[in-house]
């Protein structure tokens, strides 16, 4: 995919973005970064993007990042995002291309610690609860993180993925002290709250960006879209209703976008810091 593929209201919209003064990029990772796959283990990201995050990232005033329903750890390991040393920046994200996981839960690796014991107890709770009721279930996969367990049924029968989401739901979904979000084809029991659009707005504040893209195509996007407004850009990517102003078809797509926001910041920043005397 190339930049003349976007539609061409969309690449006007980026080359506006392109001249904020402070600018902040952040995009989801499965179905935005990395084609979405039946394995999430095998979730790989395209290069293109990868390059351009980091691209972004090291362009004066530009701060990049990824907020994912991924573990921090496993978001880390498969993006190839983390930080060279391994460890936290100073600011408890890593350096370059920020990271954080858990829908927004998990900004930094010592985030487990900081659950209060009731939290724990009902994060094991919650993993022997829906161990139970997932059982043997084919196709059904649990993934534990540090502060909730996910249903996935992505690569289960529909009729029993459907029926393992529905005794969720009438189940541990409705434990007390439990915040619920659900995607497509999983479902994901936390005990701490999580929310994209908080996320986004923490990266917003630690940037001081005066305006922000976010690209993302679960339903769990839509809270960071809804934190949109003025000069900001929402790119929702893949079919179905949105409250982004922009969509593209697939990830492809999402790498062009990334590569002609690039250009353009990278083309309009040096006059810009001509003009301001830097």
């Amino acid at each position: 995919m190339t930049a003349e593929t976007l539609p061409a209201a969309l690449r006007q919209a980026v080359a506006r973005l392109a001249r904020t003064p402070r600018l902040l990029v952040v995009c989801d990772y499965d179905g935005t970064l990395s084609p979405i796959v039946a394995d999430p283990a095998r979730a790989v990201p395209r290069p293109e993007s990868i390059r351009a995050l980091r691209s972004l990232a090291a362009l004066p005033d530009t701060t990049a990042g990824v907020i994912s329903g991924r573990a921090l750890r496993d978001l880390a390991a498969l993006s190839g995002l983390a930080a060279p040393s391994g460890h936290a920046a100073p600011s408890g994200l890593p350096a370059g291309v920020h990271l954080i996981g858990s829908h927004g839960a998990e900004i930094d690796a010592g985030f487990a610690h900081a659950l209060d014991a009731d939290a724990q107890k009902l994060r094991r709770r919650l993993e022997s609860g829906l161990g139970k009721l997932v059982g043997r279930t084919p196709g059904v996969l649990l993934e534990t993180k540090p502060a909730s367990i996910a249903v996935h049924v992505r690569r289960a029968e529909p009729a029993a993925g459907e029926s393992v989401l529905d005794a969720v739901r009438a189940g541990p979904a409705r434990w007390a002290g439990v915040h619920v979000t659900e995607g497509k084809a999983v479902i994901e029991l936390a005990v701490v709250e999580t929310d994209k659009g908080e996320a986004l707005d923490l990266l917003r504040g630690q940037a001081g960006a005066t305006a922000a893209l976010f690209v993302g195509d679960d339903v769990t996007d839509e809270k960071a879209f809804a934190r949109l407004a003025g000069p900001d850009l929402g790119v929702k990517v893949g079919p179905g209703e949105s409250l982004a102003e922009y969509s593209v078809p697939d990830t492809g797509d999402v790498a062009a976008l990334l590569a002609y926001l690039l250009a353009e910041r990278g083309a309009w920043l040096p006059g810009e810091i001509r003009r301001s005397g830097g």
